[in-house]
């Protein structure tokens, strides 16, 4: 089986590994399960997670992880024009862009006197006025709106702490429009990007996700099957009361009860 695994609230919370994951994603590919990781935080590079991963016992190899800042990286240089691209985010995401092959620029006056053909958002633990306002008038010069993703929120070991989403409603407000793209859940982009790296078809993986709004509302989208992890940002009476149309396939509580889970659905 295809699984398409998010990592904040269902791999780990901060610093501190959601008991049972680690163990049973080994035996997952054990048993011969690609495990792609996904997740809209688009604050490190992707080497950065890996090594975040094999640090707490994950299997994980570094290109069976995607972002929504490679997918986003992936969508902007999947054309014949490769903008020139304002980077209003950490630098994993610039980093990102430079891997696919794009020339970035920071929010700064330099930056757009440089004239830059998108502007790329993401989480930014660097968010300033100055900044800000910078990146708002580059859109309104005309660059392209970005959005990584629009998580207001997303969860660390000492709560929940504010997502990419607050910096993209901030910079729409004072840019006057909303983004031109989104590319992280619950958009496809992400879930597609990601199974096309394996060579599979998003429509045929397994979705597990903490999230009804973003991981399980990016699986329907996609025609996915998905597994609603009760770990993270969902609780059960908020999972029970979500409408059939909006619903995941099913829900665990826990490590051990996402495995039997995954050995019903992978006999299905």
């Amino acid at each position: 089986m295809l699984l398409l695994v998010d990592l904040d609230g269902v791999v780990y919370r901060g610093s501190t590994p959601v008991p049972g994951m680690a163990a049973l994603l080994e035996r997952r590919v054990a048993a011969g399960d690609t495990v792609i990781y996904v997740t809209n935080n688009s604050r490190w590079h992707r080497d950065e997670y890996h090594a975040r991963l094999m640090g707490m016992g994950v299997p994980a190899r570094a290109d069976h992880i995607v972002t929504a800042a490679r997918a986003t990286a992936l969508v902007l240089a999947d054309g014949e024009a490769r903008p020139l691209t304002m980077v209003f985010g950490g630098p994993g995401l610039a980093r990102e862009l430079r891997d696919a092959g794009l020339r970035t620029v920071a929010p700064t006056d330099r930056g757009l006197a440089a004239e830059p053909g998108a502007v790329v958002v993401g989480v930014d633990f660097s968010l300033s006025y100055a900044r800000l306002s910078t990146a708002a008038e580059a859109v309104r010069r005309g660059a392209r709106f970005i959005a990584t993703n629009r998580d207001p929120v997303y969860p660390a070991a000492e709560g929940l702490r504010a997502g990419a989403g607050a910096m993209v409603a901030a910079l729409a407000v004072a840019a006057g429009r909303e983004p031109d793209m989104v590319v992280g859940k619950p958009e496809p982009r992400l879930f597609r990007a990601a199974a096309e790296s394996v060579g599979e078809a998003a429509e045929h993986a397994i979705v597990i996700g903490d999230s009804l709004v973003t991981d399980i509302a990016a699986a329907r989208a996609v025609g996915a099957r998905s597994v609603l992890m009760l770990t993270g940002v969902t609780t059960r009476a908020g999972a029970q009361a979500a409408p059939p149309d909006a619903g995941p396939t099913a829900i665990a509580a826990d490590a051990a009860e996402l495995g039997s889970l995954l050995e019903e659905l992978a006999r299905a």
